[in-house]
C-alpha cells in the first residue's frame, strides 16, 4: 500500500457515501455474483460476499469505503460459500482484460503512452476478431476502462455462458496467433490473420533492418522483439526454443543481418514457403511476425489471459474506485473505444472524480515519471518537487511514485 494513502481513502469515501442506489451501477444477475473487497489497511481480500439487491451494494461502500471492487465474473447458486465447490457453478460471462504493463517494450512509468497504445490493441482486439471473425454482437457487450491500466470488454451473450476454460483458452489462442500456420493462412480465403501476416511481414523487416543499425540491448525494437519471443516461447505450438535472454538478442541480430540483403527479402515476398533465413532462423522470424501483430492477452505469471479463461474469475466493478491511482472504473459504448475519431473515450479526463482546486507540492520519489490527467501533464526523476492538482497528487502518491513535499 502506498505511504500517504489515509487522506485519500476519506475522499474515497466522500464518493461513496454521495451514490444512491439508483446510480449505482451493479451487474447482471447480482444474486448470483460473489464480491470481493480490498481494504485500504494490510487486512486481507474480504472476499465470497453475496448481496441481494443495490442497496445492500451501496451500504457496504459507504460503511466500508475499499480500496478496490470487485465482483465474479461467474454466476453461482450459492455465492456466499466459502469453498469455489459449494458455490455451485452456473455460468460465467466471457472477459477480455488488456492490461497496458503486458504491452512488450513498453513502460508504464510513461502512462499516458502506455494507455495510448493498450486502447489501441483493444479496439483491434474488437474490429479484427471479437466482432468479424467470432460474431461478437454489441448488444451483448460492455466496455469499461478498468480505471488504472487498461481496458474490460464484457460479452454478456447468453449462449457463451456455459463455455468451458478449453473453448475460451481457444478463443485466446486464436487472437495470439498460436496454431496459426503462416503459409497456409497466407494462401488461403481473407481474415484478420492473413491481412495481419500480408502487413506484418513488412513491419517486421524495416524494425530489423533498424535492430541491424543499432543491435545494442536498449534499442526499443530489440527489447520489444526480445519479449515477444520470450513470451511466445510458451506457447504449445511454439517453433522457437526456450532460449535465454542474451541467446535471443544475438539470434534477433543475426536475423537483423540477414534481413538487410534486398535480394532475399524479395524471395521470401514472392514465396512464403521459403526458407530465406535458413532452417533455424526462418521460423523464429515467423513467430516474429505473428506475435507482432497479435493482440497481448497476457505475458508470464498473473496474466490478461487467465481472466478470460478462468471461469472463476473477478473483475473490477466499473463506477468503483480504483486504490492504486484513484481514477474510476468507467464504462462506455463500443464505438467510443476506437482511437482514431474524434469521439474516442478519454480515460484520463472522463475517469477523474477528484477535481479538487487546492495545489499541493509533492516530491518525485521514482525516476523517468510521466502522468497526465485532464490536459495537465507531469514529468520527473526521484528528487524533483512538482506542484499538483487534487487529481494528479492523488494519482502519483497512490501510485507510489510521489509523496507529498516534507516541509
Amino acid at each position: 500500500m502506498a505511504e500517504g494513502w489515509s487522506r485519500h481513502a476519506l475522499r474515497f469515501s466522500e464518493y461513496y457515501n454521495s451514490l444512491s442506489a439508483s446510480n449505482l451501477w451493479t451487474p447482471p444477475r447480482l444474486k448470483r455474483r460473489e464480491w470481493m473487497f480490498i481494504p485500504w489497511d494490510s487486512r486481507p481480500p474480504d472476499r465470497h460476499r453475496g448481496f441481494n439487491d443495490k442497496s445492500q451494494v451501496l451500504k457496504y461502500l459507504q460503511n466500508r469505503s475499499p480500496h478496490s471492487c470487485f465482483h465474479s465474473t461467474a454466476y453461482y447458486k450459492y455465492p456466499s460459500e466459502r469453498k469455489m465447490l459449494d458455490k455451485d457453478w452456473l455460468g460465467a460471462d466471457l472477459i477480455f482484460d488488456l492490461d497496458g504493463d503486458h504491452l512488450p517494450g513498453v513502460s508504464d512509468k510513461d502512462f499516458p503512452s502506455m494507455i495510448g497504445l493498450i486502447q489501441e490493441q483493444a479496439w483491434s482486439l474488437w474490429s479484427d476478431f471479437l466482432e468479424p471473425e467470432f460474431g461478437f454482437k454489441e448488444e451483448h457487450v460492455q466496455t469499461s476502462f478498468s480505471g488504472h491500466r487498461g481496458f474490460h470488454i464484457h460479452v454478456r451473450d447468453p449462449n457463451l455462458f456455459h463455455l468451458d476454460s478449453n473453448a475460451r483458452r481457444e478463443l485466446v489462442n486464436h487472437i495470439r496467433g498460436e496454431g496459426i500456420n503462416v503459409q497456409t493462412t497466407l494462401s488461403g480465403v481473407d481474415s484478420s490473420w492473413k491481412n495481419r501476416v500480408e502487413n506484418g511481414i513488412s513491419t517486421v523487416i524495416n524494425k530489423l533492418v533498424n535492430i541491424a543499425d543499432d543491435n545494442s540491448i536498449k534499442n526499443p525494437e530489440m527489447k520489444n522483439f526480445s519479449e515477444i519471443l520470450s513470451v511466445r516461447s510458451n506457447f504449445s505450438d511454439n517453433k522457437v526454443k526456450s532460449y535465454s535472454p542474451s541467446t535471443i538478442s544475438k539470434k534477433i541480430t543475426t536475423l537483423a543481418e540477414l534481413a538487410t540483403d534486398n535480394r532475399r527479402i524479395e524471395r521470401l515476398k514472392s514465396d512464403q514457403t521459403l526458407l530465406v533465413f535458413g532452417e533455424k532462423l526462418t521460423p523464429l522470424f515467423w513467430e516474429l511476425v505473428k506475435g507482432d501483430s497479435s493482440v497481448v492477452l497476457g505475458n508470464a505469471g498473473e496474466t490478461d489471459e487467465a481472466v478470460t479463461v478462468d471461469v472463476k474469475r473477478v473483475i473490477r466493478c466499473v463506477g468503483s474506485l480504483h486504490g492504486k491511482c484513484g481514477l474510476k472504473v468507467t464504462d462506455f459504448p463500443i464505438n467510443r473505444l476506437n482511437p482514431y475519431t474524434p469521439e474516442k473515450f478519454d480515460p484520463l479526463s472522463e475517469s477523474i472524480v477528484f477535481k479538487g482546486p487546492k495545489m499541493s507540492k509533492l516530491k518525485i520519489i521514482s525516476d523517468e515519471v510521466t502522468a497526465a490527467l485532464d490536459g495537465v501533464e507531469v514529468t520527473g526523476n526521484a528528487g524533483d518537487i512538482v506542484n499538483v492538482n487534487e487529481s494528479l497528487a492523488m494519482f502519483l502518491i497512490l501510485k507510489g511514485w510521489a509523496e507529498v513535499e516534507r516541509q
